[in-house]
Formats: structure tokens, sequence, C-alpha cells
């Protein structure tokens, strides 16, 4: 069985998988375009996402199932997928530890003030006049309450925060006091103190929030984004911070990535940009793998029990 992955995991993980699965044979390629022999002769792909093409599925002759090592499937052929009834798995769940402590941290540094007393200390400047406040008793409002968005509210309830949920089912979920579906956005903005978007790219998601969604929120909110940066047009979210509807935006993703330098949000009083780092840390590729390795015993064994399947249609 060849398994071809089109990055190369760290070497203590390589030595690892290559361990537990003997009777398998492992390729690494930084690039997958430049080894069509390779890609011909897998029946499994590893890989991020972003890498694959159309044309590149349809040489695969023998693929059967493609792993994807992150949560993000937008990049991902799935018409060719389709047409080859190839199963899909992705690595959901494993970044809602690191994305929810770094939202975490972003909303105690607002309340906290800490810019502002970093640059005081860089200045030796002792004033004890910064505004402070607290989330004690703040409502946030969590734009995906799924697996990110649910370990975000466990942490925001540790602060006795109120929580309000939005996803597509509006069915309850652990740690968040109201749960709705996205098209009762409107009715709760105006309660929000924090407006934080976990939401993936989909048809219903792209450019869901408009001029009149922060027309409604409060001059104080704080809006968050470390899903996707189509949720909103780049105009919009400008305009939404030159006429000061809201307070600030903290935006760790971007239409166009990387953020080009001469972008207005490098420079602009009221944002705060992040490099698409809210998921990562040392412990990314292993939650992965641990995935990995339990669907391919899965496969192996032939049964039917993978975690995450993707469903091709929906592409999520």
């Amino acid at each position: 069985m060849n398994i071809l992955f089109t990055f190369e995991p760290v070497p203590y993980l390589v030595e690892d998988i290559e361990n537990q699965f003997p009777n398998c044979t492992f390729s690494y390629v930084k690039r997958i375009a430049d080894e069509q022999d390779k890609l011909q002769d897998a029946e499994i792909i590893v890989t991020y996402g972003e890498d694959l093409t159309d044309e590149q599925i349809k040489r695969a002759e023998k693929l059967k199932w493609i792993m994807v090592a992150s949560a993000g499937l937008e990049k991902m052929p799935f018409k060719a997928i389709k047409a080859k009834n190839i199963l899909v798995t992705n690595a959901k769940g494993i970044h809602k530890v690191p994305m929810a402590e770094f939202t975490l941290g972003l909303m105690l540094q607002h309340v906290k003030n800490f810019t502002s007393i970093k640059k005081q200390e860089e200045q030796q400047n002792w004033s004890r006049r910064l505004p402070m406040s607290e989330l004690y008793g703040k409502t946030v409002l969590i734009l995906g309450a799924g697996a990110i968005g649910g370990e975000l509210a466990r942490l925001a309830k540790a602060f006795n925060m109120n929580v309000i949920g939005v996803n597509r089912s509006g069915k309850e979920v652990e740690n968040v006091d109201q749960v709705l579906t996205i098209s009762a956005i409107d009715d709760v903005l105006n309660k929000a103190d924090f407006i934080i978007s976990v939401l993936p790219s989909t048809n219903e998601t792209k450019y869901l929030l408009t001029d009149s969604h922060f027309n409604k929120m409060k001059q104080s909110a704080v809006f968050i984004n470390i899903g996707r940066g189509d949720l909103v047009d780049e105009e919009v979210l400008l305009k939404a911070i030159q006429e000061k509807k809201i307070d600030h935006a903290y935006l760790d993703v971007f239409r166009e990535e990387p953020l080009p330098k001469d972008h207005q949000f490098w420079s602009m009083d009221g944002i705060t940009v992040t490099p698409h780092i809210s998921s990562i840390t040392k412990n990314y590729q292993p939650r992965a793998l641990d995935i990995f390795k339990q669907n391919l015993n899965t496969y192996i064994n032939k049964e039917n029990h993978f975690i995450n399947v993707i469903d091709v249609e929906k592409g999520y």
C-alpha cells in the first residue's frame, strides 16, 4: 500500500508512523506536481488540502482515500474527487484548544489594554490612567458553535461571560446559554460585546456579514475573525472601523494571504493583524496524525468507522 504525503512531518512522527505500519510504503514530497510516478501509485494521499488539482486527482489512478491534515477544505478539487468516489477525511477538532486559547488571549488583551501597557513600558512611562475593563459579565457571540466554538464557550464561562452561539441546526451546545441559526444573527448583534467568527468558507458563509450587521453592533463591540477571510468584504470592514461602528477588529484570516504589505489593515487604528497563526502549535502535527493513524487502521482492516468523513457533495 503506497501512501503519499505532500509534506514532510517532523522526524519523530515519521519514525513513529512507519514503525506502526511496517507493511505500508510511505513517500514524502515537497511539490506533488513534480512527482507524477508517486502520484500514480498512491492509494492514499495525506495533504494540508491546498496543493491538489483536478488534473492530479485524475492522474492518481489508484487513489482511494485523501486525508486532509487540517480542517480547511475550500481549495480541495471536489468535482474530480466526487467523480472517482474517493473517500475524504480531515483533522477537524484538532484546532479547538489552540484557537480557543488564542481568541481568549485577544479578548484579555483588549479588556486589560496590554498593548498600551507595553508601549508605556517601552517609553518608561509610569501611568495608571489606562482604561481597564473585565470579561466578567460581558456577552460573547460565537459564529460557528462547533468544536472550536464550543471550547471557546467553555473558557468564556470560566470568566462568567454570557455566551450566545450560532450554528446550522440551532441545537443546544454545552456551555452556550443561547443557540441560534445563522438566519437569527440580527436579533442578538446588539447584545454582544465580542463577536467571534470561527465559520468555515462555504456558499452559505461567504460575505455573510454586511454593513447592516455592523450597524446593529454596539460601538464598543470587538470583532474577532479566526475563521475565514471571506466572511466579510474588506471594504465593509474598513468602513465599519473608519466610521467607528465598532471599537476594534482582530483579524487572523484574510481574503489574500499573506496580507499585502501596502494593505490598509496594517496601519489602520482599530484593526490588529495577526498572520493566520491562531491554530499553530507544536501539537498540530501530532494531533492531525493521530487521527490519520486511527483512520489508517480502519482502512487496513476494511472497517467503516472513519473519523471526520467529509461529504464531498457539500464540501464539509
